[in-house]
């Protein structure tokens, strides 16, 4: 038995590929807004901190360097509001995606055990649980869920596809009920960053925790804030309890970062005028195509941060892909993000600001 068919689910991208060359087939070319990779250029205090570690013959250490590991503490301090945080309670790994594919595998999850996510979810976190051949539950509420069996709760705010924003009280909630029955919580918050009509709070924050990290972890990633996609730059940072144990792991697996990636890295957290930079492209990206689609009869649903606009014109996905594709735009179905998606489309605001400003004549004309 292959091992997509007995553990995996077809890869859906692949789905998808009728439709890009259909939107590739038009005059003036394809306008991709089905993924939310980076387009713009990498910072240029990041590219000099990657040239002048180019020189790095010998292995890269997996907790990384005491450089990267205060530039974590340091950004999670000014940006997430965490306390006393040190080197304990942070990890560098190989960009957030091979983190959240093979957590519950590291973490020795297996059969019996039941990881849960939200029900509109990255699909990676399903993923993640059946490599470990552990049970996988979807929920609309983390505290209806049942807890026997669930070591793993999955939270992802601001949302990948949705753009939803957790509130303050749904976090506070959400980790004590956690802490009551025993169920580590990991909290994707790659897109913490780009919030535009709400404020994205971490489960870092005192508020939300208490001042206490036992039983939580969050999850960042450079990819998005600084356009490190290509270099694979991500970390945790957390309850310590849970860090150390990973580290011995992942050095038992040679998960290491590449020293120059680490370099770089460190000076990305260092520097947050880039990031406002970053946010104001995307912001005047956001805000032409929102129009332009809600222009051209979509209604546009949650989407008050991350890098994607949560889309409706109350038909099949795959309609609206088909429509779109026509006129040489190519957009996300929702139902890649589970079955309550197939009304629903996922734009990504990630073009260059050319190829942007094709999609919004197209739509307009």
């Amino acid at each position: 038995m292959s091992v997509v068919s007995d553990r995996l689910p077809a890869f859906p991208w692949d789905k998808l590929e009728p439709y890009k060359a259909t939107a590739a087939a038009h005059p003036d070319g394809i306008v991709d807004l089905s993924v939310g990779t980076p387009v713009d250029p990498v910072p240029e205090a990041v590219q000099k901190a990657l040239v002048a570690a180019a020189d790095s013959p010998g292995y890269p250490t997996v907790w990384g360097t005491a450089e990267l590991r205060d530039a974590i503490v340091g950004w999670a301090g000014r940006r997430l509001g965490a306390r006393d945080l040190t080197h304990r309670h942070v990890l560098p790994v190989v960009g957030s995606k091979e983190l959240v594919a093979w957590l519950p595998t590291q973490l020795g999850l297996g059969p019996g055990d039941r990881v849960a996510f939200p029900r509109l979810a990255y699909p990676t976190y399903e993923v993640g649980a059946r490599l470990a051949r552990a049970e996988h539950v979807a929920y609309d509420d983390p505290t209806a869920l049942d807890p026997s069996g669930l070591k793993l709760l999955w939270l992802n705010s601001p949302s990948n596809p949705t753009g939803r924003v957790l509130s303050r009280e749904e976090l506070t909630r959400t980790v004590a009920w956690a802490r009551e029955h025993g169920v580590l919580v990991l909290s994707d918050e790659c897109y913490l960053e780009l919030g535009w009509d709400a404020e994205p709070v971490s489960v870092l924050h005192p508020d939300v925790n208490g001042g206490r990290l036992d039983g939580i972890v969050s999850v960042h990633s450079l990819s998005k804030r600084s356009n490190l996609a290509g270099y694979r730059a991500a970390f945790l940072a957390g309850d310590p309890a849970v860090l150390g144990p990973l580290l011995q792991i992942r050095k038992h697996g040679g998960m290491m970062t590449p020293a120059p990636t680490q370099a770089a890295a460190a000076a990305a957290l260092r520097d947050d005028e880039h990031v406002r930079v970053q946010r104001e492209r995307y912001a005047a990206r956001r805000d032409a195509l929102r129009e332009a689609l809600t222009g051209h009869g979509f209604r546009i649903e949650h989407s008050e941060a991350g890098l994607y606009l949560w889309a409706t014109r109350e038909e099949s996905c795959w309609d609206t892909v088909a429509d779109l594709a026509g006129r040489g735009i190519l957009v996300a179905p929702g139902d890649f993000y589970g079955p309550a998606g197939e009304r629903h489309v996922r734009i990504a605001v990630t073009a260059t600001d050319e190829r942007v400003r094709a999609a919004v004549d197209r739509l307009t004309a």
